[in-house]
């Protein structure tokens, strides 16, 4: 275990040559300015964005490990493709981990720093699969009293993700939204929030045993993408609901396309008139995620007032300005443990992160089998 002066930091390296190369790197750890807190890291989800930045769309089927049992080194292949769009990161070796949470061990001079020395808290910023962390007060959030750094680890980026889509779904004058893979810690949250709002929300899933998930805690509207009766089901939910937004986690393949389909379908339904360029009724789906890397196919079917566009938070929370971040953190803060309560299947070390059986689940990205770091343990 380390002192607190240095610490490990996992890190992802490309190379020019196509070669992935994850490792753990022994870093200094900088005196806080004054307006800056020292964090020991104790928890940090592995999210699907931090996979983006971790191993991409590396194949890591045929990775192979080398070093040392403490100091762990894992190589992978990233495909030709892929590398076209990376040239900006070859061979820099990046640090990992958007969120996390863990105590206040140092802390600088100002009022406001000083009165968090030995507080939990929850931070955001990068670099979080490291041990330890230094950061501006106004980055990290102190915990309410009883909550651990556990259930404060996830506190940013699904959270305010899920809130950023019903604030966006309101901000464009929609009355009820859809998610797909809608059975995922932000899935489940997202449910929460509509259900708390008395918001429509459509859920799109691929298994019984997902929509279970759904059922169980309250959610109203769940279809089933691989059922017979997919398109029926959905344009029955979007008629009951009227959602004409979606917020789409898949990103590859037909589904956007046929969520946009059964939208102009069930806008037609309650048509008073004819037209013959579809619908004036505005449907729009945003991207956010890439759970599947193949193209996104549009097959054109559903008039012409409609959009397909990505969403990313960092973008939406510059957009909405520092007084709503504000309202919507303090939201966040008050419902860790109901509204925004995160399920992991496993916690790791960061030696553990790099073990090949543990990759191998992780980087599939399914529906609850998501991993927490705690880089201490």
């Amino acid at each position: 275990m380390s002192d607190g002066k240095t610490g490990l930091q996992l890190r992802s390296l490309l190379k020019k040559s196509g070669e992935l190369e994850l490792s753990l790197v022994e870093v200094p750890t900088p005196e806080p300015a004054d307006d800056e807190v020292v964090v020991r890291v104790e928890a940090s989800p592995i999210n699907p964005s931090d996979l983006g930045l971790l191993i991409g769309p590396a194949d890591m089927s045929a990775a192979k490990a080398s070093g040392t049992k403490e100091m762990p080194v894992i190589t992978a292949q990233m495909p030709e493709a892929a590398m076209r769009m990376m040239g900006a990161r070859f061979d820099q070796s990046l640090p990992v981990g958007n969120e996390g949470a863990g105590t206040v061990i140092g802390a600088g001079s100002s009022d406001a720093a000083k009165a968090l020395m030995g507080k939990t808290v929850s931070m955001i910023g990068g670099a979080m699969y490291t041990q330890y962390r230094v950061l501006k007060v106004r980055d990290v959030m102190e915990l309410p009293e009883g909550t651990t750094a556990a259930d404060g680890a996830s506190w940013f980026v699904n959270p305010l993700t899920a809130l950023g889509m019903t604030e966006t779904m309101r901000r464009e004058n929609h009355k009820a939204l859809v998610h797909t893979a809608a059975a995922s810690n932000l899935g489940q949250m997202l449910n929460k929030i509509c259900i708390k709002d008395g918001i429509g929300l459509v859920n799109i899933v691929r298994s019984k045993e997902q929509a279970d998930i759904l059922h169980k805690i309250g959610a109203k509207y769940v279809v089933d993408s691989s059922a017979a009766s997919f398109m029926d089901d959905l344009t029955n939910a979007l008629v009951e609901t009227g959602a004409t937004i979606a917020f789409d986690a898949i990103g590859g393949g037909k589904l956007a396309s046929q969520i946009l389909t059964a939208m102009e379908i069930a806008a037609n339904r309650t048509a008073k008139e004819y037209s013959r360029y579809g619908s004036n009724v505005y449907k729009h789906v945003y991207i956010y995620g890439s759970l599947d890397n193949r193209p996104t196919e549009l097959n054109r079917s559903f008039g012409l007032s409609w959009g397909v566009g990505g969403w990313l938070l960092t973008p939406f929370l510059q957009n909405i300005g520092p007084a709503e971040i504000g309202r919507l953190r303090q939201r966040v803060a008050s419902e860790l443990k109901t509204t925004f309560a995160s399920h992991y299947t496993k916690v790791v070390s960061l030696t553990e992160a790099l073990d090949l059986a543990n990759i191998a689940v992780y980087a599939k990205r399914a529906t609850g089998e998501k991993f927490l770091i705690n880089p201490n343990k």
